[in-house]
């Protein structure tokens, strides 16, 4: 699969979560939301491309099972920054997406090397975005302030509950970051990467 360009026929599993993700990103960065009705039917029928690879379809490497454990991955991985009130729900359910298509087609091993190095290449676009806007603003006190208090609430906190209370305490003095575009710029851009930049 990784012999064909990444946006080929024979590959139509990657081109319809690549317009999935495409289509979530310009959601969050128009209206600062991913809404379930395309988050949930992502996940809904990444489960079903991997049952219909066990029944015989073989439109990839993976099953349900890699489809499950990838939706779980993405879900995982994006936890903890959903928890401190860095990204939306929207944002963690749609990686919760791209991880079961990608378990589905690439299968257990593979999809879940991929599901990781991709949520990087994510978290590093969005600090370098991030980066731009506090250079673009100016406002380095308040920044550093906000740092400061998400951190000791890591460590002064009785649990995700009160983390995640916290920093919706927080959330009207922040200056915003659709989470879904670097996500999307991460993914896809990782996908290219391992297909060799072959379209």
């Amino acid at each position: 699969m990784f012999d064909k360009p990444l946006l080929s026929l024979g590959n139509w599993p990657i081109v319809v979560i690549c317009a999935g993700m495409l289509a979530a990103a310009i959601i969050d960065w128009w209206k600062f939301k991913v809404p379930n009705k395309l988050t949930f039917p992502l996940i809904i029928s990444g489960w079903m491309l991997g049952l219909a690879n066990d029944l015989g379809l073989e439109a990839g490497e993976g099953g349900t099972g890699a489809a499950l454990f990838g939706t779980f991955l993405g879900f995982i991985l994006l936890l903890p920054v959903y928890a401190i009130g860095g990204m939306g729900a929207g944002d963690v359910k749609m990686t919760m997406g791209f991880g079961s298509w990608i378990g589905a087609f690439y299968g257990l091993a593979t999809g879940a090397d991929i599901i990781f190095w991709a949520f990087c290449a994510g978290v590093i676009v969005g600090g370098v975005i991030g980066l731009g806007m506090i250079l673009a603003r100016g406002q380095f006190k308040e920044n550093a302030d906000h740092l400061k208090e998400i951190v000791g609430d890591m460590f002064q906190s009785n649990g995700l509950g009160e983390i995640a209370e916290k920093a919706d305490a927080r959330r009207p003095r922040w200056h915003r970051l659709p989470y879904g575009v670097p996500l999307c710029i991460g993914f896809l851009g990782y996908l290219m990467y391992i297909h060799n930049f072959n379209f």
